[in-house]
Parts: C-alpha cells; structure tokens; sequence
C-alpha cells in the first residue's frame, strides 16, 4: 500500500469518528484560541492543493513546482490534484481528501493552492475540522482559496495566509513576504511600495485614507465576492473587532455595491474595528445607464463606519502582493497606509 493511500485511508477514518467542533452561526465567535502553524524551513516539502478550479494545461504545475523548488522546498502532490470535474478540480470529494491527505502527511509541511477560480464552498462542510487542528501547518492561497482559508480559521483558530497561490507571478517584493511571514516568522509591517515609473509621481499603489486613525484586531478577509457568497454559513471568522481585508476582481461597480450592501446587512460591517481596501481590479462601469463610482460606493459604504478604513493596499489581483495572515492580531494606520503584525504569524 502507498504512502498516499495509506494517508487517504487515515485522513478517511478520522473524518469519520472526529467530531468536526460546534456548528456556528455566520461570524460568530469561535471557542477556539488562536494556533499559529510551525514555521517553514528550507527543505521542508509543501503539497500541491487545488481546492477549486481547474488547470487545463501541465505547465502551471510545472513552473509551480519550480518556483517552489527554487525557493528551496521540496514538493508533493496531492493524490487528485490534477483531476478536473467540469471546472473544478476534481469532484467535492476528491478536493476535500486532498487537503485531509495533505495535512494528514507528516512530510508534508505546508500546503499551497495552485490556483483560484470557483467551487471552493463546496468543500467546506466535508472537511474534518478537527483533524485538521491536531495536525497545524501553513495553508496558503487567495482569490477564490479565500473560502478555505477563513473556514479553516473559523472552525480551528489556526492562522491561514492570504498568499500567492502556485501560478501567481512570484517577483521580489511578493516572495520576500511571503517568506517574511512563513519562514522566517517576523512581524511585518505591510506598506506599500508606490510605482511611479518614469513620471514626477507615484501612480500605482497609492493609499488613500477614508477614515483616519489606527485600530488593532485579527485580520480577517479576501476576496469580497467569496465572503459574501459564504454569508449564513459557519465558515465565516468572527467580524467583532477584526481588521477586515477585502480585494476584488472583474466585477461591475453595481455587483461591488451589492456584494458590500450584503455585508452590511448580514451585520458584519457594523461590527469590525477597521478596514483595509485592497485592489479591486478591472471593476468597472459596464454598460448601460449610468453607475455609482468606486470612490463613491466605498465612501458610501466605509465612511459611515467611525472607524480607520484606507483604501490601495497591496492584496489582491496584482502582481506584487501582500501576505496577510487570516487571523492573526494586527494594527492598521489608516493615515500611513500600514498593517502591522502584532506578533510573528507562525510558531
């Protein structure tokens, strides 16, 4: 029997007599303390994961591999990783036996999703939470990885990494972040590198404050239509007194607006500390009568908030980005654009 088989069968097993914790309602406190996953060191191996869409092609896994590689990890991957069901990785199952392989392996000792794309809510009432727990390691991606990240802070504590994800462009500024938060386990401030290329000023990643002043708690966040499509589910991390992060990508101005409007609604704005606008890339007008702007639908939303909120942080669709630790404790200066980590992000 194969060490991956063997895994499966375990990883099986304990989803079947593990209790998966209490069921919580959206956003709710969770009963867990908060767990930082052992740090990584070079030579340490990292499983592969796909948790929501698919990759038609070999060469995403291949130059995945080798960045990695080149970072001095070894890599494993996970059983299914290359299955594909329509335009999810594989079916629900073979998703959620992934990462329950990938935690489950003692050699294996962090996991990173390859890519985004869609179908990740659907693995989150099949994973053992539990399991899970007992066996902390890092777990890294963004975009629609954010439904995994924040369920698996929410039902275990454990501090998960809004990171690059395997086919992201991994510059200087986006690895030394990374490796800041995972490997060599310091408390980072996150400020922004401004770019303005051959003009008099910056143009790129500029910071703009809505609200002035600082405000300190865990970092929660993502993808902003991935958190609103978990709206009502357990999965949600606790809104009270966090530092929420919201990014977004090719949605009409119209959706943004909706897609906030649930956040209010659903109680989960009234409740957060602060707020940290990243990019919300090519989200535009579209067609037909006139529409809200950006500006005005974050000022509408954010404003009326009487907490700091600044808009142009590094998180997101780009191609030089942050690493936020879901979870982790921090303080936000929404006059100087900054995330500050209260302490290191793993153990």
């Amino acid at each position: 029997m194969t060490l991956n088989r063997r895994v499966l069968l375990a990883a099986g097993a304990a989803a079947a007599a593990a209790p998966a914790g209490p069921v919580l309602a959206q956003g709710a406190a969770a009963p867990w303390p908060l767990l930082r996953p052992p740090r990584l060191k070079p030579g340490d191996t990292i499983g592969l994961i796909n948790p929501s869409g698919a990759i038609h092609e070999r060469q995403p896994y291949e130059v995945t591999t080798e960045t990695l590689q080149a970072l001095g990890f070894k890599v494993r991957e996970a059983p299914n990783l290359r299955a594909r069901y329509g335009h999810q990785a594989g079916t629900a199952e073979q998703r959620a036996s992934d990462v329950h392989a990938m935690f489950a392996d003692p050699g294996v000792h962090g996991l990173l999703a390859v890519t985004g794309g869609s179908g990740g809510n659907r693995v989150l009432p099949l994973l053992d939470y539990a399991a899970i727990r007992r066996t902390p390691k890092v777990l890294a991606g963004f975009s629609d990885v954010t439904a995994l990240i924040n369920a698996v802070h929410a039902r275990t504590g454990l501090v998960t990494f809004h990171a690059p994800v395997g086919v992201s462009e991994w510059n200087a500024f986006s690895v030394e972040h990374l490796l800041g938060a995972v490997v060599e386990g310091r408390a980072l401030t996150l400020r922004n590198q401004p770019d303005k290329s051959d003009g008099l000023v910056p143009k790129e990643h500029r910071i703009t404050t809505l609200r002035g002043g600082t405000a300190r708690g865990p970092l929660v966040g993502g993808n902003l239509a991935v958190l609103t499509s978990m709206a009502g589910s357990p999965y949600l991390p606790s809104f009270d007194g966090a530092i929420l992060f919201l990014e977004e990508i090719n949605e009409y101005i119209y959706r943004v607006d909706r897609m906030l409007s649930t956040l209010k609604l659903m109680g989960a704005l009234d409740r957060v500390a602060g707020v940290v606008i990243g990019a919300f890339t090519n989200c535009n007008p579209g067609e037909g009568y006139g529409t809200l702007t950006l500006d005005e639908v974050f000022d509408d939303w954010f404003r009326p908030l009487k907490v700091p909120v600044y808009r142009g942080a590094m998180i997101g669709h780009i191609k030089r980005k942050f690493t936020v630790p879901v979870g982790l404790p921090a303080e936000i200066d929404a006059d100087a654009g900054t995330i500050r980590f209260l302490s290191p992000a793993v153990a």
